[in-house]
């Protein structure tokens, strides 16, 4: 009851709040801090690139970042300074080391930065040993403020731990623990058995990285990949019209940052009817300020093999640009064939009981092929059974200034649905904000949390090894 009443009294004051800003002068209705009253989640837009970044990662959920015994730093102008600075260097690789997270790092001496560098790609050297290689000799009694803790085993390279060690490195501000067993406070563990003084940053620079590490961190601890729903409807909840038409719903402002998201993930998914509806290439283009890297998976869910061999994704599957269609035994042989023979992948997964392919078994599939991020792109049908299965962890609707109407127009999720208002599914955390340059009125975009993957945020990095307990307290 009290959850209900709470409810109603923050979209009474949305009601109010929006009320209030309609009255207003244009001018001031438009003025950044009349925009975070309206939206109560509001924007912090910093300028152009920021806003077409922003969607990289999940909305600020409350965050819990203890991890003892490692002490939170008290840190001074210049600390902050270095922690905000290897963050921003840890944001160019997001979406470019998975499996590995982004980390970027700074080595500091004298008040003077003598190396730094974030880590690129999977494989490839990690920030701390990109910033030693740059500091060289001057490392030697270096402050080195890094987002993630260093690793102290072997993988596909040496561990960092004991490259700070031999350079000499005296003291390590880290945001978080590394979430991976492997590591899990065993890099500071190593650093203060050497000497090194062992501090984290605190909880905002902690819950920055957390989330610019969504899908390591759920991949790490959980085997399984990073779920993000993107959705593009009308105000009153259509992706398309009755007829089927659906281009364009929203505007070429919001549909580029679709591309962004795209580029930021392992994996993009459809189900089979988006596919034989829209016929979609779903590749990421590229931005003018970051050029792309790599084109992620790209995977239609298509239990009976019914994707057209001269389907554009089908006829554009490549080694740079490849293609995955998740089938089950029942798809006719000849299908199958056809599609492997046009150059796409095809994987035979278990059906669930209703003869489609089994999300679950396809997301550890996903998992098993290091996919740590997959962006969901529809169909109604598809989005529906990731919900039921409990799989999603984010949702990114874009809702446009129109109505289209239409009894049987489709929407965002449909399948069987809930049975009552109070078996629907709820979301944990979420937030409205306005796309900036998609016209006037502008396109909204809606961010929400699945309560499960808020909740990872709500509990500190590391538990094993009894180093924190989760907590719910925000």
């Amino acid at each position: 009851m009290k959850a209900r009443r709470a409810w109603r009294a923050t979209g009474a004051a949305m009601v109010l709040r929006a009320c209030a800003v309609a009255a207003l002068p244009v001018p001031l209705r438009r003025s950044a801090r009349l925009s975070r009253l309206f939206l109560p989640c509001g924007p912090r837009w910093t300028g152009a690139r920021s806003k077409l970044l922003s969607l990289a990662e999940p909305l600020e959920a409350p965050c819990r970042c203890t991890a003892s015994p490692w002490p939170q730093a008290q840190l001074s102008a210049d600390d902050r300074r270095w922690v905000a600075r290897a963050i921003a260097l840890a944001r160019r690789g997001a979406g470019l080391t998975s499996p590995n997270p982004a980390v970027g790092a700074v080595l500091v001496r004298g008040g003077q930065v003598v190396g730094e560098g974030y880590h690129r790609r999977a494989g490839g050297p990690h920030a701390e040993v990109v910033a030693l290689g740059r500091a060289r000799e001057a490392a030697r009694g270096a402050t080195l403020y890094v987002t993630l803790e260093p690793c102290s085993h072997w993988g596909r390279t040496p561990p960092c731990a004991d490259a700070l060690i031999a350079a000499g490195v005296r003291r390590v501000v880290a945001c978080t623990v590394d979430p991976n067993p492997r590591v899990n406070g065993r890099g500071f563990e190593r650093l203060a058995r050497a000497g090194v003084k062992v501090e984290l940053a605190g909880q905002s620079a902690c819950g920055r990285v957390r989330r610019l590490n969504a899908s390591y961190e759920k991949y790490i601890t959980t085997g399984l990949p990073y779920v993000t729903i993107k959705v593009a409807m009308s105000l009153d909840g259509k992706i398309a019209t009755a007829s089927g038409d659906a281009r364009w719903i929203s505007s070429e402002t919001s549909r580029a940052l679709v591309h962004r998201l795209r580029a930021r993930h392992d994996a993009v998914m459809v189900g089979v009817g988006t596919v034989l509806a829209d016929d979609p290439l779903l590749t990421a283009r590229p931005h003018a300020s970051r050029p792309l890297r790599r084109q992620p998976l790209r995977v239609v869910v298509d239990g009976l093999a019914r994707t057209p061999a001269d389907a554009q994704l089908i006829r554009t599957a490549a080694p740079g640009t490849p293609v995955l269609v998740a089938v089950t035994a029942r798809a006719p042989a000849e299908r199958v064939h056809a599609i492997r023979s046009a150059g796409a992948e095809v994987a035979v997964l278990p059906a669930a009981p209703d003869g489609r392919v089994d999300l679950p078994a396809l997301m550890e599939y996903l998992a098993g092929r290091e996919v740590t991020s997959i962006l969901v792109e529809g169909g109604g049908t598809l989005v529906a059974s990731l919900i039921e299965a409990g799989l999603p962890d984010r949702l990114v609707a874009f809702v446009a200034p129109k109505i289209l109407g239409g009894r049987s127009a489709p929407s965002p999720v449909e399948g069987s649905g809930a049975a009552s208002v109070t078996a629907a599914w709820a979301l944990g955390e979420w937030r409205v904000r306005r796309v900036p340059g998609s016209g006037s009125p502008p396109d909204l975009v809606i961010e929400a949390l699945f309560p499960a993957a808020a909740e990872r945020l709500r509990c500190a990095p590391a538990q094993e090894r009894g180093q924190a307990a989760c907590s719910l307290a925000s």
